[in-house]
């Protein structure tokens, strides 16, 4: 296939086939698009994105991988006509003049003139019906509204699934969102300014409809703006990261120093996590820094396992090499090189030669929204050992001794809400399997009760519930029935956790951060 690649130039923004192993090892020709051309040595190299593939996936290929037959070539804008030399407008047609003299008939508001826009009306928002995740055979009456959620109870019912009375014959199970709709668990769109909800949401949905920009937030999000993405952020820009005994293939951009990009391997010191250019430097640099653990308290420790905090405004620079190190492996999350807000809890686990990172989740210190988490990493090497939902627990175990409620920053990438959904699950089911029977009734819990035991804010709770199918509804009531096989997927899951947070082993006072002038 390369033969053709003479005859037909490829050029940027082009969407042809492209010849891939799958995770089976086999040849797949998945649909990708030309996001860059090179020529090394002569030789043409094309940096192609897979269509619906995550973005770890986009490589350099040779042309040998192309298929040249199914080539498409990148559409051009249609330039609108103008009409009264303003731009954005069309000619008018008999048709459209039709159609705005109905559209004048049924609205009052008259048509805008001059290149202004009216204010685009706000839909209302659909309610759904809890039935759609709940088996189809079971009758169920709508979500009650928010405030009648409050109340809500749920009762898991014992192994054989047989059902029980309830608490109180009117109490109804809360809405999946404060305002008391209930909306699908779909992954969230990362959008300009954001107020996700459980599951996430659409986030354009929640700017400003007058067209006045919101004000800035006091506090920091880490929320990637993906209005701004150019062709340099979309593609990898750091070959290999050496950090410690480990050599790292970054996932997505980072914006480290330009002149650090051209480089095989960029070298980091594994305790300050200073960048390098070469060797000879990190063996220099490793004389001078006397760093064995990362700065900051050490709050927690039990065996080899470690949890630092470190304040984003007294270790400025450590907290900014982290955050340039933690962008090469998330894609949803953008870097704010003003890290005073933020405090970072770093885990290590502990050698002869030091502490040695292993992931780290960070956290506003004033967050209005109830996030207990702003970006949460796992490093590739300590990646599927269990060392996620460790710092997922231990995340939670802060908002315990905070006597808050939490849930993680929207939107959650592929891994983290996996992981998320996972530690919801296991967690939720550990409480309700150790429920034990009150005076020969069937043992009783409310929603508002799991979300005060977990510190799980109260709408990831009830999307858990849904995720697993646990809902009935029966003779009036919401109940929670416990199958044999989520018993013993549950069994079998909690098994392999072998990697547990300790609380006697967490030292750890919370500050109350709005009280300070400056944090």
């Amino acid at each position: 296939m390369a033969d053709n690649g003479s005859s037909v130039e490829i050029v940027e923004g082009c969407r042809l086939p492209v010849l891939r192993k799958n995770q089976e090892h086999e040849d797949e020709w998945p649909l990708a698009e030309i996001l860059s051309v090179k020529e090394v040595s002569g030789r043409k190299l094309y940096y192609v994105h897979y269509i619906d593939f995550n973005k770890r996936l986009d490589e350099w290929v040779t042309s040998d991988r192309l298929d040249m037959k199914k080539l498409q070539f990148p559409k051009k804008e249609a330039k609108t006509p103008t009409k009264n030399g303003l731009p954005g407008s069309r000619p008018s047609s008999p048709e459209r003049e039709v159609r705005k003299s109905l559209d004048l008939n049924l609205q009052s508001a008259t048509a805008p003139s001059r290149g202004k826009t009216l204010p685009t009306p706000k839909r209302k928002v659909e309610t759904v019906p809890l039935a759609t995740q709940v088996s189809p055979a079971t009758p169920v009456p709508s979500l009650p509204s928010s405030a009648e959620a409050s109340q809500a109870s749920v009762f898991p019912a014992v192994r054989d699934t047989n059902t029980f009375k309830s608490r109180e014959d009117h109490d109804q199970l809360a809405s999946l969102t404060t305002n008391g709709t209930a909306r699908r668990l779909i992954p969230a769109q990362p959008g300009r300014k954001r107020k996700a909800n459980c599951g996430g949401t659409d986030e354009d949905s929640q700017d400003s409809s007058d067209g006045i920009p919101s004000a800035p937030r006091m506090t920091g999000s880490l929320v990637s703006d993906r209005s701004h993405d150019d062709i340099v952020t979309r593609m990898k820009n750091i070959e290999c990261i050496e950090l410690g005994r480990h050599r790292l293939k970054p996932w997505y951009f980072s914006p480290y120093p330009q002149e650090l990009t051209t480089l095989p391997i960029l070298y980091l010191c594994e305790f300050c996590l200073k960048y390098l250019k070469s060797l000879k430097c990190l063996q220099r640099h490793l004389t001078k820094c006397n760093l064995r653990h990362p700065p900051g308290n050490e709050i927690y420790r039990k065996g080899t396992i470690s949890f630092f905090e470190i304040d984003g405004r007294k270790n400025k620079t450590y907290s900014q090499n982290l955050c340039l190190l933690a962008k090469c492996f998330l894609d949803h999350k953008t870097l704010y090189y003003d890290t005073d807000p933020f405090l970072f809890y770093v885990m290590t686990e502990y050698d002869s030669k030091g502490f040695h990172i292993v992931g780290y989740f960070s956290k506003e210190k004033e967050s209005t929204e109830d996030y207990n988490v702003a970006c949460i990493l796992t490093l590739p090497p300590y990646q599927r050992r269990g060392y996620g939902k460790l710092l997922i627990e231990f995340s939670y175990e802060l908002s315990k001794v905070e006597g808050k409620t939490g849930t993680p920053e929207k939107p959650l990438s592929d891994l983290g809400l996996l992981s998320y959904r996972s530690y919801w699950s296991q967690t939720i089911l550990e409480i309700l399997m150790d429920l034990k029977p009150d005076n020969g009734e069937r043992p009783q819990i409310t929603i508002n009760e799991i979300s005060e035991i977990t510190s799980v804010k109260k709408e990831d709770v009830i999307s858990t519930l849904q995720y697993l199918n646990l809902i009935n509804y029966y003779k009036g009531q919401y109940i929670l029935t416990l199958s044999e096989d989520i018993v013993e997927g549950h069994e079998r899951a909690m098994q392999k956790r072998h990697l547990r947070i300790d609380p006697k082993c967490l030292h750890f006072t919370p500050k109350d951060w709005s009280k300070r002038g400056k944090w």
